[in-house]
């Protein structure tokens, strides 16, 4: 009984995580009109520790976090260098050059990475069915990237789209990286934020972004730090430690682009396109052929 109790409630944190998520991409696409990518990031960031930082004091567990300050301050550099300043600066350079729906969409083909990725560094070995995912996967990003017009390979915005490609290379290499890291994961996130500010402050310096702020974006950053960076973390993270199956919880990321493309439209005023939607249909349905082997293993 106490078990289906945890399952249900995993469930719900689950769905929360998810329903925060789906809303980033219309957060960014509205922000962006006003900020550049390097101020969002920058107040998204300091609103983003403000809240966890909050969070740690509530929990009683202050004195734990500077003790892993001292103890582990290159690591959470390290860490806070790639994620969130890095992979954030640049996820945001794509979201500012293409349209939000396909930005987040060629966003999701960050697990596939992940996979092939792990070769290397975790030496982990690629199954057949791994490479029918990102066949399915990056055949749905050309679509994306062309509108449609695969044949032409005339992408609508390439810089753009190699932006996108790239935030999941940083995202992969995070995780896999992370797998490593021996600090508790509120902890480690914090830290990695709190490290990252400076750098973050610094480069917006050098390249003259700590002025002209246009007020217009200030709460949709604000909304992306809490929501994005923040309580959809800790939301997750319930879920994974509630449930007794980490995939069924998994699945459920699955709604997010779909859910986000729909946001988008009503609220960021962004025509649905029919190469999205295909496309999307491809990345989704090559994550599902990723998922189900790993099941069936």
């Amino acid at each position: 009984m106490k078990a289906l109790t945890n399952n249900i409630q995993a469930t719900l944190f689950g769905l929360s995580a998810v329903l925060l998520w789906s809303t980033v991409a219309t957060a960014f696409s509205i922000s962006l009109k006003y900020l550049s990518p390097t101020q969002l990031l920058l107040i998204a960031n300091l609103v983003s520790l403000g809240f966890l930082v909050t969070l740690i004091t509530f929990k009683g567990d202050a004195k734990e976090l500077f003790t892993f300050a001292k103890r582990s301050w290159k690591t959470s550099l390290f860490f806070g260098a790639i994620n969130p300043f890095i992979y954030y600066l640049i996820l945001l350079q794509a979201y500012d050059m293409l349209p939000a729906q396909e930005a987040q969409a060629i966003n999701y083909t960050w697990a596939i990475m992940l996979s092939f990725m792990a070769v290397p560094i975790l030496k982990q070995r690629l199954k057949p069915t791994d490479y029918i995912a990102a066949a399915m996967c990056y055949f749905g990003v050309i679509y994306i990237s062309t509108r449609g017009q695969v044949t032409s390979l005339e992408f609508s915005n390439g810089i753009g789209v190699v932006f996108a490609l790239l935030s999941t290379v940083i995202w992969a290499l995070y995780w896999l990286l992370n797998t490593k890291d021996k600090r508790p994961s509120l902890i480690g996130l914090t830290l990695n934020f709190a490290f990252a500010l400076p750098l973050i402050t610094l480069y917006a310096a050098l390249t003259g972004e700590l002025t002209h702020w246009n007020k217009e974006g200030l709460w949709g950053a604000v909304y992306i730090g809490v929501f994005e960076m923040g309580l959809s973390f800790v939301l997750w993270n319930q879920a994974l430690k509630l449930t007794s199956s980490a995939s069924r919880v998994a699945n459920l990321i699955f709604l997010s682009p779909l859910l986000s493309i729909f946001w988008l439209s009503q609220f960021a005023g962004e025509p649905i396109l029919q190469s999205t939607l295909v496309g999307l249909a491809c990345i989704l349905m090559g994550l599902f052929v990723q998922n189900w082997a790993k099941k069936a293993k």
